[in-house]
């Protein structure tokens, strides 16, 4: 019967402490009557000169007596060691499901119903004169919230099950004879029903690999490293690893596999990845050996079989590269793997895809998930692993580059042959290769576009990581975190990269024009993200430096003329133009605030001040409607509606930039639960106002391209800063309304020199 919301939530724990101090006084115990029957009555038995039949039937009485005692005190400490480790997690997620049911759900409306079958439903209950309309930050708070109580269900659920697992194995069947599993750890367990498991491989049946799963999710990640450490050892080393990915992978990604064992599969994928960035994190309490990672170089260029007679082998890194896509790893490990890759790749290009299968989808293979290709090129996987391994990524691109041989090892004394990564990958004849099965490829343009572009988009979400200091696709809540010296150096060597050749991100689909696409196009939406991370030092470099426009941690000093280049080949990707539109508003407004509520002892007017703070916004508001506009109507890349749907995505940009702005001497400042509520609803709703008013429509056929409207709306958004820095304010209605209209000056002024300046399509 399976462990339902008010079997956990009504439980009383206490009990289960009282038992576990009871088996813990029990283990004391027994431990004593051990000691004293191997130091007492064996030891005399031994020492005895026995003779006749108590030479043989009572010496051996007295052995089977103490090992049976040293026996019941082994069964004990398993008994007590699983009973206390469940103790403490039941006791912490009992705690997390209360905390979700008696304060989260209240605050937002919720009701929570218990269905039964080890699952909830959370509802809005109907309100009389209620029309129970409900927005879409709503909707997304109440699944958030059911998902996230059926998590912590399922997570008690798995331990219940564990639990009596192992209190079975520990007892065993024969109530005469003690002593049977060993465990010192509930994770002991647990890894050795998931390698138990693990050891059937594609013999699994479904609901097996859900188990495993299951077992792999809710422990693989615990801090300590012990139970993610034993499972991999457990698979018997890397080469074992690899295979038993490969022939899960490839069995739950066949043609002929249901969608609940792909399903399976994708979860194994994501599961082990998470793990095994937990166990080769050196910095963990338990850890692999740093052999596995040399293991893994060696093994990356040899073919990996998993069946006998096996006639198709991939190579070592196709195959670990479908796991490196998931987890945040530690530098010491993946940034010699990730360097490693990345010249074999530089010396061969095809080198890993000469064995790729042809004509299946591109789900079939090491990369279930079917992100960014099949996963037949390891580079697009690294690329991915470092887009999730901040610290790694930063060393990656900023660090030199250390040479490799052939096996993996360091080439001593041997040279790169680059400067950098963001060199090589830069280079015009840096070759990105076509990641997918799909049969007759290059006879689809389209689908070769696509294909082409993997790489260069998982380049980029490297780039964001390295530059943010945070996973590409963290959670939108995630912290703010201080620029160090060597990430703003990097945004530097970005800027000055693409702002001195901006075709290598140009983006063409219009025959009539001459110009052809670069290749790394498909990396503008992290260029977006890293520019809306660093919008301070973007506006203080358009508004020729000045201390009013800080940056946070450390500046990234950008060239005015490369900074705009950038910036107008980038906003014309949809994604890019609605996070640096949503952090330019954001940026401005923290910019306005300053001016009216900080510390100055300015002889200039306020009002003056108000101007020039907002000019720099219009500036970067002004290449935006140009950039927009030149994507729409000049290259037809986009329409108006990918610009107006990508803005609901990017609105994260808002509160972290405000974040930004709340304590710029901390490391971190957290987003959820900061101080942002005298500007964030208000700069939010001024930002979609903004995006759905800059339409292009308006500049068809039109060559002043004058943007009324879009002026209109930035001049509205430096409005609404104002009053919002100024509501809980001693001003006069008129004193506020003469400094908003300041604010929107600046800012209109800013928005026609950004817009006539050269336009985005001839900023090259």
């Amino acid at each position: 019967m399976a462990l339902t919301f008010t079997d956990l939530v009504e439980v009383d724990l206490g009990r289960l402490s009282t038992a576990v101090t009871d088996w813990k006084n029990t283990v004391d115990g027994l431990k004593t009557q051990a000691e004293n029957a191997r130091k007492g009555m064996q030891a005399k038995s031994d020492a005895a000169r026995w003779a006749g039949v108590n030479a043989t039937v009572t010496r051996e009485f007295v052995a089977k007596t103490a090992k049976e005692t040293a026996d019941l005190h082994t069964e004990a400490n398993s008994i007590y060691q699983v009973l206390d480790d469940a103790h403490t997690e039941l006791t912490s997620l009992q705690k997390q499901i209360r905390t979700a049911v008696q304060a989260d759900a209240p605050g937002l409306g919720i009701r929570v119903e218990d269905i039964g079958d080890g699952k909830v439903r959370c509802f809005f209950p109907h309100v009389r004169g209620d029309t129970d309309e409900r927005t879409q930050d709503q909707l997304d708070a109440r699944q958030e919230l059911e998902g996230r109580i059926n998590g912590l269900l399922a997570h008690a659920a798995e331990i219940d099950a564990s639990v009596a697992r192992a209190l079975r194995k520990s007892h065993g069947s024969d109530p005469h004879n003690a002593g049977h599993s060993a465990y010192e750890s509930l994770n002991d367990a647990q890894a050795e029903r998931a390698l138990e498991l693990a050891h059937k491989g594609d013999g699994m049946t479904d609901q097996e690999l859900a188990e495993l799963n299951r077992l792999i999710r809710f422990n693989g990640r615990e801090k300590d490293g012990e139970f993610a450490t034993e499972f991999y050892q457990g698979l018997g080393g890397p080469e074992k690893t690899l295979q038993f990915y490969a022939e899960m992978s490839i069995d739950g990604t066949d043609a002929q596999a249901s969608k609940v064992r792909l399903d399976g599969v994708r979860d194994l994928q994501k599961n082990m990845g998470f793990a095994l960035a937990n166990a080769t994190d050196p910095d963990t309490t338990h850890h692999l050996p740093a052999s596995w990672g040399s293991d893994f170089r060696r093994l990356g260029t040899q073919e990996i079989g998993w069946q006998q007679g096996q006639w198709s082998k991939p190579y070592g890194y196709q195959v670990l590269g479908g796991l490196l896509r998931y987890g945040n790893y530690d530098a010491r490990f993946i940034n010699p793997i990730a360097e490693h890759i990345t010249q074999l790749h530089k010396e061969d290009p095809y080198r890993f895809l000469n064995n790729k299968p042809m004509g299946s989808e591109d789900i079939y293979g090491f990369n279930p998930s079917g992100r960014l290709g099949t996963g037949n090129d390891p580079l697009n996987s690294v690329l991915e692993a470092l887009g999730h391994s901040p610290e790694a990524s930063e060393k990656f691109f900023t660090d030199p580059p250390t040479a490799y041989n052939e096996d993996g090892t360091v080439k001593k004394g041997g040279k790169a042959g680059f400067d950098t990564y963001l060199d090589l990958f830069t280079d015009k004849d840096f070759e990105w290769t076509v990641d997918t099965n799909d049969t007759n490829i290059l006879a689809d343009e389209d689908k070769t576009k696509t294909a082409l572009g993997y790489g260069p988009e998982a380049l980029g979400h490297a780039l964001e990581s390295a530059t943010t200091g945070r996973p590409y696709d963290s959670d939108d809540t995630a912290d703010a975190i201080r620029h160090t010296p060597e990430r703003a150096q990097l945004v530097t060597d970005i800027v000055e990269k693409f702002g001195q050749d901006p075709g290598l991100i140009r983006h063409n689909e219009n025959g009539d024009l001459d110009e052809e696409s670069g290749p790394l196009y498909a990396m503008r939406g992290s260029l977006g993200d890293i520019t809306a991370e660093y919008m301070g030092d973007f506006q203080s470099s358009l508004a020729g430096g000045g201390g009013q426009f800080t940056s946070f941690g450390e500046a990234a000093r950008l060239n005015p003329e490369f900074a705009h280049r950038f910036l107008a080949e980038v906003g014309q990707d949809p994604d890019a133009y609605a996070s640096i539109t949503s952090a330019q508003q954001a940026y401005t407004a923290n910019v306005v605030n300053d001016v009216i509520n900080g510390d100055s002892d300015s002889a200039v007017s306020d009002a003056e001040r108000l101007r020039n703070a907002t000019r720099p916004g219009g500036i970067v508001a002004g290449i935006m409607s140009e950039s927009r506009a030149d994507a729409v109507l000049d290259y037809h890349t986009a329409s108006d509606k990918e610009f107006n749907e990508a803005a609901a995505e990017k609105q994260k940009w808002a509160d972290r930039l405000l974040g930004m702005g709340i304590d710029k001497a901390a490391e971190r400042v957290p987003i959820l639960g900061a101080p942002l509520e005298w500007a964030s609803e208000d700069i939010q709703e001024s930002i979609m106002k903004s995006i759905e008013k800059d339409s292009s429509d308006q500049a068809e056929g039109d060559a002043t391209r004058t943007y009324h409207e879009g002026r209109s709306a930035v001049m509205d958004s430096a409005r609404t800063a104002v009053g919002a820095a100024t509501r809980n304010s001693n001003f006069t209605v008129d004193t506020i309304n003469d400094l908003k209209n300041s604010a929107a000056y600046g800012a209109d002024d800013g928005h026609t020199a950004g817009a006539t300046m050269e336009s985005a399509g001839d900023a090259s």
